[in-house]
């Protein structure tokens, strides 16, 4: 991986099955009897599911709610990855899946759990199965197959799925650390969390410093998209190919931030780095947007779709996200807009922002506004009738759209 990192959770093809259990524990060894909260504490892993919570202060604060009430705590792998343009999570749970369960375990230990779920992709679901009898672990884990839904992926919906209701976030008050699956206090880590855990466990610190990126970008015209593992000391431009050919970047997935190419190529992307940039690598994606593609029409899918994908619980995604996604789509032709319709974007973004059961709207609108910012000089060209795109083929994947 050159000055990026050495790869640490994938190794070899991506497309082709992980090691079977012989293979993994001729390579990492078995399972360690290891004091996993002060190691997770001392090694400062964060979670890769998006939020980049602290590992051990989950681990602490579940183990905390079980001896509170006295209940069994859960523990969740989760797998669900609804972020269309990432695939970190498949990719790992195809060619590292022995340290995800070797995660699970160690978590459950730490937390006193007895069962545990991992949540993925349907089509995942008989290798892992497979690859689960092979273990022979005392941890029983029950493997769930997931909507394929954007939200599908955030905790308090996930936990709600596993309890056979609908996929649906509910009030952050009472949160899943105190009462999850079954109203039991639970865990749920992203599975690249896991395996890092896993790793740290077996004395890898260096596990904890590093990640899994998808990557997006276009090389010599041809759609190119590839997971690497990097460490967070990477900058920007050293994992993405950012020539004259791209205009911007977009750090995090549709939860994310478009950034300028220029400056996205000196950042670094540790938490500290990106926020330079109000940034944040969410989902682990990172995608350069070529510059024959237009920002605004980009942008103008994706929150469509984000839109589309509301749980419809609350009336800011209900009312306010399909008003500002349709508001943006006419922002994104090469047309004169109505008169105000750009204020009103503004406007309507501000009212969203810490009034859902969940984030979607804040991330959403968050998005929007960075679009509005980077592409300001297009949105320019917009309004005299012209655009700088020589193509209309789409760039970032959007379940069910073709425009």
């Amino acid at each position: 991986m050159t000055a990026m990192t050495a790869p640490l959770l994938i190794r070899g093809p991506l497309d082709v099955p992980g090691p079977e259990m012989a293979d993994h524990l001729g390579a990492h060894g078995a399972l360690p009897v290891v004091d996993l909260h002060g190691l997770v504490e001392r090694a400062a892993l964060t979670g890769r599911g998006g939020a980049g919570f602290p590992t051990a202060a989950k681990l602490r604060s579940v183990a905390a709610a079980a001896a509170a009430t006295g209940r069994a705590p859960v523990v969740v792998a989760n797998g669900s990855e609804g972020e269309p343009a990432a695939a970190k999570d498949a990719v790992l749970l195809v060619r590292a899946p022995h340290l995800v369960f070797d995660g699970l375990a160690l978590a459950a230990a730490a937390v006193g759990a007895t069962s545990a779920y991992l949540a993925a992709d349907p089509a995942l679901l008989p290798g892992l199965a497979r690859l689960l009898g092979d273990r022979g672990d005392r941890l029983g884990v029950r493997l769930r197959p997931v909507a394929g839904t954007f939200l599908a992926g955030e905790e308090s919906a996930l936990c709600a799925a596993l309890d056979g209701k609908a996929p649906l976030p509910r009030s952050k008050f009472p949160p899943v650390r105190e009462r999850g699956v079954d109203g039991r206090p639970t865990l749920v880590l992203n599975v690249e969390t896991l395996a890092r855990l896993a790793l740290v466990a077996r004395g890898n610190d260096a596990a904890a410093s590093s990640l899994l990126v998808t990557r997006r970008m276009e090389i010599a015209g041809t759609s190119w998209v590839d997971v690497v593992d990097v460490a967070l000391s990477s900058r920007l431009g050293d994992v993405l190919r950012l020539g004259d050919g791209v205009q911007a970047v977009l750090i995090g997935g549709y939860a994310g931030t478009w950034v300028e190419a220029g400056r996205a190529a000196h950042l670094t992307l540790d938490p500290v780095g990106l926020a330079q940039a109000d940034a944040a690598l969410g989902a682990g994606v990172l995608a350069a947007l070529p510059a024959d593609r237009c920002g605004l029409r980009e942008t103008a899918r994706v929150v469509g779709y984000l839109a589309a994908q509301s749980a419809g619980q609350c009336g800011p995604c209900l009312n306010g996200l399909p008003r500002i996604a349709a508001a943006l789509d006419v922002l994104a032709r090469p047309t004169p807009p109505p008169s105000g319709l750009l204020a009103d974007v503004h406007r309507w973004s501000g009212l969203l922002p810490g009034r859902g059961a969940c984030s979607h709207p804040d991330s959403s609108v968050r998005l929007v506004a960075s679009a509005l910012r980077v592409f300001e000089p297009e949105l320019a060209l917009h309004r005299t009738g012209r655009c700088t795109a020589r193509t209309a083929q789409p760039f970032l994947p959007v379940p069910g759209s073709t425009r």
